[in-house]
C-alpha cells in the first residue's frame, strides 16, 4: 500500500509531554516530503495558535479545532470552516450552567471562560511553547450574558467537570442535531499532569466535525483514498481517523480506546521519536 498523505495529531503525539520535540521526528518529516508525501497536521487548536508549529514542520495542510477548519499551509487558502451557531452556543452554555459545570470556549485566537480551570488552565500554563504559542486568553465574569451580547465565532465549545458524570451529560446534548460531542476522560493513568488533576471533559463542535470528517473531506480535495493514508495519534479524538485509514498508529502511551482500533502502535515512547518509528516502519 503506497501511502500518498500523513496525518498526524500535535500534543501527545509530535510533541511530548513536556513540550519537547525529539530530532528523529524532524527528520521523519523531511522523509515525507522527499518522497513527495502529503503532510497533515490534526490538532484540536485553531489556526492562528499552530501556524509557527505547522511552519517548523513545513506541513502542507492543516486540520485545526478538530476539523473546523482545514487550511491548504502551501497557499494560504482556507478550505473549509465551520462554527458554532450562536443558537447552539447558547443552548450549550445555559445547559452546562444549568448543570454548575465549567466551560471555555475558543475562537479564531483566544480561549474565553470565567475561570482558568481544566484545559484552558493547562493551555494556559503551556502558552508560548510549541502548539500553543501565541494563545490569547479573556476572562470575563459571565460567558452567557458574553454570548448573548456578541457576534463573536466560536469553533468549539468544552465543558469540564472533576465529578465522573459527564457522559450522562453528553447524552442530555444529544437531542441537539446540529452538534457533535466527544467525551474525554482525565482520570488515572491518563491525569493531566501539567495541571495534576483528574476530571473529565466534553468537546463540542458543529455537527460532522471531527478529524477522520477532515480527512474525508480532504481524501476528495486532492483525490486520495483513505485506503493511501497514513494517521496517528495518542487521544479519543483521533479515534476515528485511526480506525478509517488504511494504516491507523497509536502512540505507546495512547488511551487504550485507541489502541484497540490501531492497525499499529508504537514501541517508543513520544519523547525517544513514536513518530518517527511510524514513518520509518511504512514509508
Amino acid at each position: 500500500m503506497k501511502v500518498k498523505l500523513v496525518a498526524s495529531d500535535l500534543d501527545g503525539t509530535i510533541i511530548d509531554k513536556n513540550n519537547n520535540i525529539s530530532a528523529k521526528n524532524f527528520d521523519a518529516i523531511k522523509k515525507i516530503h522527499k518522497k513527495k508525501i502529503d503532510f497533515a497536521i490534526c490538532t484540536g487548536k485553531a489556526y492562528s495558535v499552530s501556524k509557527k508549529i505547522c511552519d517548523k514542520f513545513t506541513a502542507t495542510y492543516g486540520i485545526f479545532g478538530n476539523g473546523t477548519q482545514i487550511i491548504n499551509l502551501k497557499t494560504g487558502q482556507e478550505l473549509l470552516r465551520r462554527t458554532l451557531e450562536k443558537k447552539d452556543l447558547l443552548f450549550i452554555v445555559t445547559f452546562a450552567k444549568r448543570y454548575n459545570y465549567h466551560i471555555h470556549l475558543y475562537t479564531e485566537t483566544e480561549i474565553i471562560s470565567e475561570k482558568l480551570e481544566y484545559m484552558d488552565l493547562r493551555n494556559y500554563k503551556l502558552r508560548n511553547q510549541n502548539s500553543t504559542d501565541g494563545l490569547k486568553f479573556k476572562i470575563i465574569p459571565d460567558i452567557l450574558e458574553f454570548i448573548e451580547k456578541t457576534d463573536i465565532e466560536v469553533f468549539s465549545a468544552v465543558i469540564s467537570s472533576s465529578e465522573s458524570n459527564l457522559t450522562y451529560f453528553k447524552s442530555l446534548l444529544n437531542i441537539n442535531s446540529n452538534i457533535e460531542t466527544t467525551f474525554i476522560n482525565k482520570r488515572g493513568k491518563y491525569r493531566d499532569k501539567i495541571i495534576n488533576k483528574d476530571y473529565e471533559y466534553l468537546n463540542i463542535a458543529p455537527n460532522n466535525i471531527n478529524k477522520n470528517e477532515a480527512l474525508n473531506f480532504l481524501s476528495k480535495h486532492l483525490n486520495i483514498s483513505k485506503e493511501n493514508m497514513l494517521a496517528i495519534g495518542d487521544n479519543i479524538n483521533d479515534l476515528e481517523m485511526v480506525k478509517n485509514t488504511g494504516i491507523g498508529v497509536a502512540v505507546n502511551s495512547a488511551y487504550d480506546d485507541l489502541k484497540k482500533v490501531a492497525k499499529y502502535v508504537t514501541k517508543t515512547s513520544v519523547s525517544d521519536g513514536a513518530f518517527a518509528e511510524a514513518i520509518d516502519k511504512f514509508i
